[in-house]
């Protein structure tokens, strides 16, 4: 029996459907996907508080962008800050441009989780100060529905091959085809149920006690669940840039712990949280 028949063997076409030469692909389509689920989760916690449609309407703007422009930056400099800092351009714009001249389209090719949490982070707390609400309520809010996109977007990676394990003999290791014919840990796909049972924690806590929890516990929980498990997962994981095979601990690993902490921290000061912001304001 041909051995790599044990394993899964993985190739679909990137891409959804292409109409008009227009191409959609499944990547950006689970982005999407991920991001909206997380907008109906959120506008119904604005609803189930009272909050009005006037400061929520906004948010959409400062979460995407946050996100964005996070992802980018992260992945630019943590993980290539040598060929960014050479390439500015191409930190910004979607192309590569060519040694011989001219250039091609790339898309974003480089997106990191750490870099897109601390984008988000700012960006909403730009956001507070622009609607006036409490920073800690609405990062709670917006942690109830992180992990869902969390998900989304490791179910993107899948689909590109992209983010793929250490070969393994597992018999649910997949051959990620476009990259070699060696049986790997589907670490995205490990991420992704990771990621969507966080946030059936998140929505069982927040429909039966989140009356009872103190303010930032959400968001602490979200980052220590989900980096937690970020920096377990990241041993399974290849390297995503050279640099990383001389590190006792990879690039995700050591940006995973500042995370963790801070989530622990949150967590364990919501009192302090609770006397020192004032009530929501509706």
């Amino acid at each position: 029996m041909n051995p790599l028949l044990l394993y899964i063997n993985w190739d679909p076409n990137p891409e959804f459907f292409n109409i008009f030469g227009i191409s959609v692909r499944y990547y950006g389509l689970l982005w999407a996907v991920g991001i909206f689920f997380a907008y109906l989760i959120v506008r119904y916690q604005y609803r189930d508080k009272g909050i009005s449609e006037k400061k929520f309407d906004p948010l959409f703007f400062y979460c995407f962008f946050g996100i964005l422009i996070g992802s980018r930056l992260g992945h630019c400099l943590f993980y290539e800050p040598a060929y960014y800092l050479a390439n500015p351009l191409e930190i910004f714009l979607p192309i590569k441009f060519l040694p011989g001249g001219g250039w091609k389209f790339t898309g974003y090719a480089g997106l990191a989780s750490h870099g897109g949490t601390l984008g988000l982070i700012i960006a909403l707390w730009l956001y507070v100060r622009k609607v006036k609400m409490n920073y800690m309520d609405v990062l709670d809010m917006i942690a109830v529905a992180t992990p869902i996109t969390a998900c989304f977007i490791r179910l993107a990676n899948l689909m590109n091959s992209e983010i793929i394990g250490k070969v393994t003999n597992v018999p649910w290791a997949f051959i990620f085809e476009r990259v070699d014919l060696n049986p790997r840990h589907p670490a995205q796909l490990y991420e992704a149920i990771a990621y969507f049972i966080f946030f059936l924690i998140h929505m069982f806590l927040y429909k039966h006690y989140s009356k009872k929890l103190h303010r930032g516990f959400f968001f602490g929980l979200c980052l220590t669940l989900i980096f937690t498990f970020r920096f377990f997962i990241e041993f399974i994981k290849i390297d995503q840039v050279d640099f990383e095979a001389t590190m006792t601990l990879n690039m995700g690993q050591w940006l995973s712990m500042p995370f963790v902490i801070i989530g622990v921290g949150c967590m364990l000061a919501g009192k302090y949280f609770d006397k020192l912001n004032p009530p929501i304001k509706r």
